[in-house]
């Protein structure tokens, strides 16, 4: 059975335009996606509010100032458990599909381990998501309709933004559950840490230039908040892919703590939310006057 037999990248994708780019900087948000068919729904043994356990709700809107910023947001329609296009194209786990899988399938990543490859097994917080096995063929479908789609349209403005402006600043905005209570990482009951607001992945300093992070840092902690750098979250399959500092395209993922914005349990936003998309805004800002400055030119 194929889900999307007629693939539209429109039903697949928005990319938020400004009237001007303005800005060399390129905005993506690849988790936000709540379109959920009822086939989808149909293969789950989950409901739809627990299925949106994986989604990173709301941060196409928190960084949706971009536009007025001057630069485009690409964000998802389609949700993080159909397809997750922060992953390689093809990591699968073997024991999803009743048949085999093609011999180029990466099957043994951390990811795939966690249950959460390509196609993922399981929602956020562990629960399987399936009844039954899967076909290859329906993952083949989802990534033909979804993931190369989305993909060749990120390529696409982050080639359009070099050729206008010498370089490309690409943001990945994520969510994250909450740090500080749950068993992740540094993170554990055993060594428990102090709660973080956002944390910041460069790839170690591969993924973009080291004072384009230390700007995003310094303005957030000047709001108040508290962060941390490539752990546990040191930049996913985007970060690691896109970012090529010496080819002059620099990638930087922020994840930020859902607990700031919205009510993880019922997945409904707090009023907070409006705080917190004008001073995502603001860092959007603090990004462009940097862009502009001669570092990034060095």
């Amino acid at each position: 059975m194929s889900f999307i037999p007629d693939p539209d990248p429109a039903s697949v994708f928005e990319i938020v335009e400004p009237k001007r780019r303005l800005i060399p900087l390129v905005f993506a948000s690849p988790h936000s996606g709540r379109d959920y068919s009822r086939e989808f729904i149909s293969l789950s043994s989950l409901d739809a509010l627990s299925l949106r356990r994986s989604e990173d709700s709301f941060v196409d809107e928190i960084f949706e100032g971009a536009q007025a910023c001057g630069a485009p947001l690409l964000r998802a329609l389609f949700p993080r458990a159909f397809v997750d296009p922060n992953r390689e194209p093809f990591e699968l786990d073997p024991a999803m599909f009743e048949d085999d899988l093609p011999a180029f399938v990466n099957t043994s990543s951390p990811r795939v381990a966690a249950g959460l490859g390509t196609i993922a097994r399981v929602v956020g917080n562990g629960t399987e998501i399936y009844r039954s096995k899967l076909r290859y063929a329906e993952a083949l479908d989802r990534i033909n309709a979804c993931y190369k789609p989305y993909h060749a349209a990120l390529r696409q403005l982050i080639d359009e933004t070099h050729a206008q402006f010498g370089f490309c600043i690409l943001v990945d905005c994520h969510s994250m559950p909450t740090l500080g209570n749950k068993t992740e990482g540094a993170n554990s009951v055993a060594n428990p840490a102090p709660r973080v607001d956002f944390v910041l992945g460069d790839c170690f300093g591969i993924a973009c230039l080291p004072a384009l992070t230390d700007v995003v840092e310094r303005t957030l902690t000047g709001f108040g908040y508290r962060t941390r750098r490539n752990n546990p979250y040191a930049g996913g399959f985007t970060t690691r892919h896109y970012g090529r500092p010496r080819k002059g395209v620099h990638a930087l993922q922020i994840e930020i703590s859902r607990t700031l914005y919205m009510n993880e349990e019922t997945i409904e936003p707090t009023p907070y939310l409006a705080v917190l998309k004008d001073q995502v805004t603001q860092l959007i800002t603090a990004l462009a006057t940097f862009a502009g400055s001669n570092a990034m030119r060095r």
